[in-house]
């Protein structure tokens, strides 16, 4: 059985757990980071040494990095549906996954933890302006994709990118600031919200 490392509270946790139930595979989770057992041990970093979550064990095999993760076990179960064999078809998909982890999750390192978590060492006005606006400014890019497509991320099928990306709309979604209005983010978000495994690691009133 697979087993994952991390806490349900991480994000990037949430996003693997999501994926497993999609591909249908069992897994063992166990909570790792601030609150629960340690990351910064030496036997944690041996697997991991940037002392992060999630990370998987698949027998002798162990991987860190949640899309990298997503994408193993895509490939692991043979769901081309959710990562394509095709080039093209996969490159968007992963280009979607790598903006998500590039661009949009990095707008929001200094904004979720000064509104959401009231994190006290974050408290320069400034600079949460300027992260409500980067933030905004990738959700008008994912908004436009979502227009193009009219359906999905990455086209017209439910994909690894949308995974990715449901999470880190989900966070922006429940941090408290005034949003743009989004609608097709807004009919997007209401598609994926029918999908049950979403519902237990995305929308689930965890940011």
């Amino acid at each position: 059985m697979l087993k994952i490392l991390g806490k349900t509270s991480s994000v990037n946790v949430r996003k693997v757990l999501w994926t497993c139930e999609e591909v249908g595979l069992d897994y063992l989770q166990e909570d790792y980071g601030s609150g629960f057992t340690s990351t910064e041990t030496d036997a944690f970093r041996t697997l991991n040494p940037n002392a992060m979550v999630p990370v998987l064990l698949d027998d002798e095999f162990v991987l860190w990095e949640s899309n990298s993760i997503c994408r193993y076990l895509a490939r692991k179960t043979g769901r081309r549906d959710l990562l394509p064999a095709e080039p093209q078809a996969c490159a968007m998909v992963e280009h979607w996954m790598d903006w998500q982890a590039t661009e949009f999750n990095n707008a929001w390192r200094y904004v979720f933890p000064a509104l959401a978590r009231k994190n006290p060492a974050f408290n320069d006005p400034k600079a949460i302006e300027a992260g409500i606006k980067e933030w905004n400014h990738c959700i008008g890019i994912l908004e436009q994709q979502l227009q193009r497509t009219d359906a999905f991320a990455a086209g017209d099928t439910f994909t690894l990118a949308d995974i990715v990306l449901g999470l880190s709309v989900n966070r922006w979604k429940m941090t408290p600031f005034e949003h743009p209005q989004v609608p097709a983010i807004d009919t997007w978000f209401a598609r994926l919200s029918q999908r049950p495994a979403f519902l237990r690691h995305g929308n689930n009133g965890m940011a």
